[in-house]
């Protein structure tokens, strides 16, 4: 690992970076990390708006793998998430492209929400990978600073080029509705937080996380948003085998979309059967996004993974509430729940 010293911005689904409302919010992000000492790149694409990079899922996939191939790029990081990245697995698999564009150049990647696609595809590739953040989602938040929390491992990150411990955040905040120009130099509402929250289980577990957005991950199993994802996703082999899940511990938050309980509880079925919830040493549970259904999801997750013995950590300040940490994938963790930390292992 070592300092990272250039940035490259991809937009790998949502291609809301282009669009003309969100230049204020794209100047103050690009002005925070320039006063990192930070140089800033974007990818071809990555500023073609919604409409095009909708169209053109071939040219997301393109600016994937350039970014890898720059000798020059430390980081690759989204712009934000979205819903379709699975439709650059053809681009990105069909002839092994992203494979070769890795190969020799490997760095580190930073994102969450739909980027869960690309985390399983890097994982795929042996990649080690880093989720909870993305560009539009801390260093364009509008308050006068990034949010203290959100900060403090994003600094972390580009001065190590990794994360050494997670531990609770003192706050969470409410999702902002407004996002325009009005909203520059104002606060998000604040709340105090608890810590980590041990639902079941014992205290200590280890392993190598992996995971993401549970709506993301539905996708995979169900066709009611696209109806041909779980057979692409299936055919590049994007989900991994349960044998691949043994002894890992699975991260699970749930999207600004709020999933229902019901939704929620099928999502969680869908790991069931595939045999996932029974091969992991653990579960991490993102907070949800202004405490929705919290007390449900927490329910249903009992329900579901059926197995008192298995440990389930709750309200982690990662993916869609807000703050956010940063959370490495493939690296050894354990997980303390009494000390409330999670110890990374290099």
């Amino acid at each position: 690992m070592r300092k990272i010293n250039t940035v490259c911005i991809v937009s790998l689904s949502s291609g809301i970076l282009g669009e003309g409302f969100v230049k204020h919010e794209l100047d103050l992000g690009l002005k925070r990390l320039e006063a990192y000492g930070l140089k800033v790149k974007f990818s071809r694409h990555a500023l073609m708006g919604m409409d095009f990079l909708s169209r053109h899922p071939e040219a997301r996939a393109a600016d994937f793998c350039e970014a890898f191939r720059d000798p020059e790029v430390d980081l690759i990081m989204t712009a934000i998430g979205g819903d379709d990245t699975y439709r650059l697995l053809p681009y990105l698999f069909g002839s092994g492209e992203l494979a070769a564009a890795v190969k020799g150049n490997e760095k580190p990647f930073l994102g969450f929400s739909d980027t869960t696609t690309n985390h399983l595809m890097l994982h795929k590739l042996g990649l080690p990978s880093f989720y909870g953040q993305a560009f539009l989602t801390e260093l364009c938040e509008l308050d006068k600073e990034m949010l203290p929390y959100s900060r403090q491992y994003f600094e972390e990150f580009i001065e190590t080029g990794r994360i050494a411990e997670i531990r609770p955040s003192p706050v969470w905040y409410e999702g902002r509705e407004l996002f325009d120009a009005s909203q520059l130099g104002v606060a998000p509402v604040a709340h105090p937080n608890a810590g980590f929250a041990l639902l079941q289980g014992p205290p200590v577990f280890c392993g190598k996380i992996l995971g993401g957005c549970i709506d993301t991950i539905f996708d995979y199993f169900d066709g009611g948003r696209y109806a041909d994802s779980p057979a692409v996703c299936a055919k590049y082999g994007l989900f991994p085998p349960v044998e691949d899940w043994r002894g890992r511990i699975l991260l699970l938050e749930s999207s600004e979309e709020k999933p229902s309980p019901e939704k929620y509880r099928q999502g969680l079925r869908y790991l069931k059967e595939a045999g996932v919830l029974d091969a992991v040493s653990g579960l991490l549970i993102g907070k949800p996004m202004d405490e929705a259904y919290d007390t449900e999801y927490r329910a249903i997750l009992k329900e579901v993974v059926d197995d008192p013995a298995k440990p389930i950590l709750c309200n982690l300040s990662i993916g869609h509430g807000t703050p956010r940490c940063i959370l490495p994938f493939g690296v050894e963790a354990e997980v303390n729940a009494d000390e409330q930390v999670i110890r990374f292992f290099y």
